[in-house]
């Protein structure tokens, strides 16, 4: 064989079962006849030691989406998110988180629910590294309009949203009731910029869990929407002073 492993080797890098250097990773490119120098020099970045993330320790708790999601997040160099109900999961409060939670269906148990606000706090810590990537999350108006937990929790998490835009690697951009256009089908989406665009993936906030999306002809759509969807938000000041407006009225 052209690699100088044999096929089972193969298949068990395939699966992640063993890890690659960053020579082998340009042997394999080499033999594919990948002709990407910015897609191998990204691949071979991402070889090395293998360490276990934090994310880890939830998997026999948690459905492997919800796993996965943060190791995404962890890697990924930007983000984008849009959501029409949610406060988006890295800048929801803890006790918003819980309220959330409490409405799953089926109904979780009370264990099930603590794991899961547990590792979506955790997942914040991505924002507050020394180097985070940016952050844009672009929420309807709909989405500040909910009340989950009551009136007070819902106050603490717009003012915690206000606090959170404030911050350098933060922006956060509302679409308002009465815009003329609403380029999305209503789902949440979670979009994770890679290196390059050949390592970009999203997921999909759908009622059976979350659903990744890698396929290069779907990812393009969803760039796009993100793109539209920008374009009808109001922006960063404007959006901050509705989230306060709302506040002050709860």
């Amino acid at each position: 064989m052209r690699l100088g492993i044999t096929q089972s080797r193969i298949s068990n890098i395939e699966a992640g079962r063993y890890g690659v250097s960053a020579e082998r990773v340009r042997a394999l490119a080499l033999a594919y006849d990948c002709s990407e120098p910015a897609l191998i020099e990204a691949l071979a970045g991402m070889t090395g030691e293998r360490r276990r993330g934090w994310w880890e320790e939830y998997r026999e708790f948690l459905p492997a989406g919800l796993t996965d999601l943060a190791e995404l997040e962890h890697h990924a160099t930007r983000l984008r998110v849009a959501q029409v109900i949610n406060v988006p999961g890295l800048l929801q409060t803890t006790d918003q988180a819980r309220a959330i939670f409490r409405e799953a269906v089926p109904p979780l148990l009370a264990h099930e629910i603590e794991h899961r606000v547990s590792h979506r706090i955790k997942r914040q810590a991505v924002l507050y590294r020394d180097d985070p990537p940016h952050y844009t999350a672009i929420i309807h108006e709909a989405v500040l309009r909910m009340q989950f937990g009551g009136p007070a929790t819902a106050k603490a998490q717009l003012n915690h949203l206000i606090g959170m835009s404030e911050r350098h690697n933060i922006t956060i951009r509302v679409i308002p009731f009465g815009g003329t256009s609403f380029p999305t089908t209503g789902h949440g989406v979670d979009y994770f910029h890679g290196p390059v665009p050949q390592l970009d993936a999203a997921t999909l906030d759908v009622a059976h869990g979350g659903a990744l999306v890698d396929a290069p002809a779907q990812l393009e759509k969803y760039r796009l929407m993100l793109d539209r969807m920008e374009t009808v938000a109001s922006d960063e000041a404007a959006s901050r002073d509705l989230i306060h407006h709302i506040a002050q009225i709860l």
